[in-house]
């Protein structure tokens, strides 16, 4: 038997649900706009009509270009994120990390990222507001969760600095890719590169 409280939470639930659904719409509509058109050539209406929501709608849920451009990177970190970082969950620590370059590295030089990424070092220059937005996402969580990974493994007297060491160094592909110094690697080319360096950082970490 439902009572009147059974049916109002079944209506809050419907709503917070419908509310999510429209978020994710104006947040992917948000990716395909940004990538065509750039930030400073983006416009929110046609972000709405993207999305199938009213331009008022956007605004209700991000108040600037800039705040939906946050949450997008926001959004396409959370999406990313959770695949190399629950691969530290591994018991074999050599393969803990492994998988966790390979996939850092794949997500890094993804199509997606490479085009933000792209889109920052042309056009952050003349918007100061992406480079606001992307140093204030920063990759907090993967060093939060590398420094813990690190403390109870390995006696290493400076994890947050090996944190640093490791990511730098999975992301200079990245950054060949993006200034130019070679084409985009092929899966072998990542995995090798994720590989060499887990070697290396493991030699100094024992």
């Amino acid at each position: 038997m439902f009572f009147e409280n059974d049916w109002e939470e079944i209506e809050v639930k419907k709503m917070e649900k419908k509310k999510e659904l429209k978020r994710t719409a104006i947040l992917e509509a948000a990716v395909e706009v940004f990538r065509a058109d750039g930030y400073i050539g983006a416009r929110m209406d046609s972000i709405a009509a993207k999305a199938g929501v009213t331009k008022q709608t956007v605004y209700r849920y991000y108040n600037a270009k800039e705040a939906l451009y946050l949450a997008v990177l926001e959004y396409q970190e959370d999406t990313s994120h959770a695949n190399f970082l629950s691969e530290l969950d591994r018991e074999d620590d050599r393969e803990a990390l492994l998988f966790f370059a390979k996939e850092f590295v794949r997500c890094h030089l993804s199509a997606k990222y490479l085009a933000t990424m792209r889109l920052m070092m042309t056009e952050g220059p003349k918007a100061p507001e992406m480079a606001r937005a992307h140093f204030a996402l920063g990759p907090t969580d993967v060093h939060e969760r590398l420094a813990v990974f690190f403390a109870e493994r390995f006696n290493f007297p400076d994890i947050e600095y090996a944190s640093k060491m490791l990511t730098s160094t999975l992301l200079s592909m990245t950054m060949g890719v993006l200034l130019g110094r070679f084409d985009s690697p092929t899966a072998e080319d990542m995995d090798e590169h994720a590989e060499r360096t887990v070697d290396v950082f493991m030699r100094l970490m024992s």
